[in-house]
């Protein structure tokens, strides 16, 4: 085992907040390998880079020789996580949860060790227990602490209705941990109230309460609003390479700094001296480049992550279009269409709040001449390549 003090230097790394951390000291202190627990829920078949953040961190605990237990909420899943949600989420059907878990399940090992990975699914005891188990279980907590949670004191102030099954779902999530016996549980902030609910029901179930670690939550590519396939500002683990180096290579230099500190496996000295270089006049792209290649080699290889730079630089820096340019046709029945709705409805930007904002960054070009105009009409019969930031190309028709 590592020595207790650097195994907790490598732990707090990019870590939000450790509960408590004294605790958890002391169960390192113990020399015996901690059993670590985080759950994903399989509400998407795609795991992407924000899932990775806890990915990492479950990484770092697996080289530090403790036993990670990869939670698979297949039970949970069908209720639907309400965190941060301002209306009940609509539940999963069983075979959508089966085939989403069999789909984590193989992207979960390109940062994992399979061999020292335990994969566990809540329905196993979920399944098992009784309506006297649920009904103990409910009984450990009360509606007033339920409505501490800010996103349910926000509905029912707001006249939002809340479902009962939405109760259950801190309670569920914090009842794996008396099953699993876990000793540490990460999450992201946003899950703090469910982690506590774990320490809550350990204790009440009579078992050892678990320290809880929380991560950052990961932004996506606009910068702004949680990494999230529904809003298409993801970079998907299974997305191909050169998709992969595209994507990191499109996000703002700024944002840059916070991707690397969340997500590179590199030394923090090493993190530290790509700052230094670019205080002194390095380019960031250069940084970015390093950093987007590091990306693509973890989930394929290394060759892969060289031929992916390679592909980037020779297609933009010498200024070349990409071939495979998608072809969309976009219907209106008036004489045409906004340019924030074509960029949007094109899949070019998240929403046409981004797409103005590209247009105001100057990130939009139409057959390679940039427009910053924001009341441009594409009229109907019109066809243009349109391009924002450095790799989203469409060539849109519009009918």
């Amino acid at each position: 085992m590592v020595p207790v003090q650097a195994a907790m230097a490598e732990i707090r790394r990019g870590a939000e907040e450790i509960l408590v951390e004294a605790e958890l000291i002391e169960k390192l202190e113990t020399g015996r390998p901690l059993r670590i627990k985080a759950g994903f829920d399989p509400t998407a078949p795609d795991l992407h880079l924000g899932h990775t953040v806890l990915l990492n961190k479950l990484k770092q605990f697996q080289d530090l020789g403790h036993d990670i237990l990869f939670l698979i909420g297949d039970f949970t899943g069908m209720i639907g996580d309400p965190t941060g949600k301002n209306v009940t989420r609509k539940p999963l059907t069983p075979e959508q949860v089966q085939e989403n878990a069999k789909s984590y399940q193989e992207q979960v090992f390109k940062i994992l060790d399979p061999e020292k990975t335990t994969v566990v699914f809540n329905s196993h005891w979920m399944n098992a227990m009784s309506s006297a188990d649920m009904i103990r279980l409910a009984s450990n907590h009360t509606v007033a602490r339920m409505l501490e949670r800010d996103d349910f004191d926000k509905r029912y102030k707001g006249g939002q209705p809340i479902a009962i099954h939405e109760f259950l779902y801190p309670l569920i999530q914090g009842y794996d941990s008396v099953e699993l016996n876990a000793d540490v549980e990460l999450g992201g902030t946003d899950q703090k109230f469910n982690l506590l609910m774990g320490r809550e029901l350990q204790k009440a179930y009579g078992k050892p309460q678990q320290s809880i670690l929380t991560m950052p939550i990961l932004e996506g590519l606009d910068g702004v609003q949680k990494m999230s396939k529904s809003l298409g500002n993801y970079i998907g683990i299974n997305d191909s390479p050169k998709d992969i180096f595209g994507k990191i290579m499109s996000i703002s230099d700024d944002l840059m700094w916070r991707y690397i500190d969340l997500l590179s496996f590199r030394t923090v000295p090493e993190i530290q001296q790509w700052r230094d270089d670019v205080a002194t006049g390095r380019n960031p792209i250069e940084i970015k480049k390093d950093f987007a290649q590091e990306i693509v080699a973890r989930f394929n290889d290394k060759e892969t992550g060289q031929q992916a730079r390679d592909g980037f630089e020779d297609q933009f820096k010498k200024g070349e279009m990409p071939e495979d340019i998608p072809e969309i046709t976009l219907t209106t029945d008036k004489d045409g269409i906004p340019i924030a709705n074509v960029l949007k409805d094109a899949g070019l930007t998240s929403s046409t709040s981004d797409a103005m904002r590209m247009l105001k960054q100057g990130a939009v070009k139409i057959d390679s001449q940039k427009i910053d105009d924001k009341s441009l009409i594409i009229l109907k019969g019109e066809q243009h390549i349109f391009q924002v930031g450095k790799r989203k190309y469409a060539k849109v028709s519009v009918a």
